[in-house]
């Protein structure tokens, strides 16, 4: 009997247990409107592609906000791939032509010491196009998302595109940004900070 009374009683721990919340004292995390704009503006300014606003750990996984600015496009670069790192685009302004897939063609791995894997999306490749892709056209409003492994290229932009970009990090592969680190990388001149 004693042994059935353990037996239940360890289920009922387990199932309580996966219900638990993934992070423990966690506060929210909020970003003024203006903030965001700070950095858009800076990255229109200085030609600075991607910048990181925060990121934060919510438990299992770290959840970063930046911004991205690209200016016209009619020659299209590489094609990026992020091996761990998801990306969700919130089109703010503008229009461009996006392109995505699996199939990439000659993958070039990304050096550990590019600002984008050190900074932003960790470990991942660039390639030269992508096979069987799916393309679509972006505009103000429209959201996509781009699981980990997805190749994603802008292959025109017709005058700009600005996006609020979400990267969901579960195995914690860039670093943290908080509040007074945003404030003193705001307060920074960039130079050569541009991102894939």
């Amino acid at each position: 009997m004693k042994v059935k009374l353990l037996l239940a009683s360890a289920a009922a721990l387990l199932v309580l247990s996966a219900q638990q919340p993934t992070c423990r004292n966690c506060s929210s995390t909020y970003i003024e409107k203006s903030e965001i704009d700070a950095y858009a503006a800076r990255g229109k300014a200085e030609n600075i592609v991607d910048q990181q606003i925060r990121a934060v750990d919510v438990g299992k996984s770290n959840v970063a906000v930046g911004v991205v600015y690209r200016g016209k496009l009619t020659t299209p670069g590489a094609v990026a791939e992020h091996d761990l790192v998801s990306e969700v685009y919130h089109v703010i302004s503008g229009s461009a032509t996006l392109v995505t897939g699996s199939d990439i063609t000659d993958l070039q791995r990304r050096p550990p010491d590019d600002r984008a894997v050190k900074m932003l999306n960790g470990p991942g490749n660039n390639g030269k196009s992508i096979r069987n892709p799916q393309t679509q056209v972006l505009k103000a409003g429209d959201v996509i998302v781009i699981p980990a492994g997805v190749g994603h290229w802008f292959t025109k932009i017709d005058d700009h595109i600005e996006y609020l970009m979400i990267r969901v990090d579960p195995d914690k592969a860039a670093p943290l940004k908080d509040a007074a680190a945003s404030k003193a990388d705001l307060a920074t001149k960039q130079t050569k900070a541009k991102a894939k």
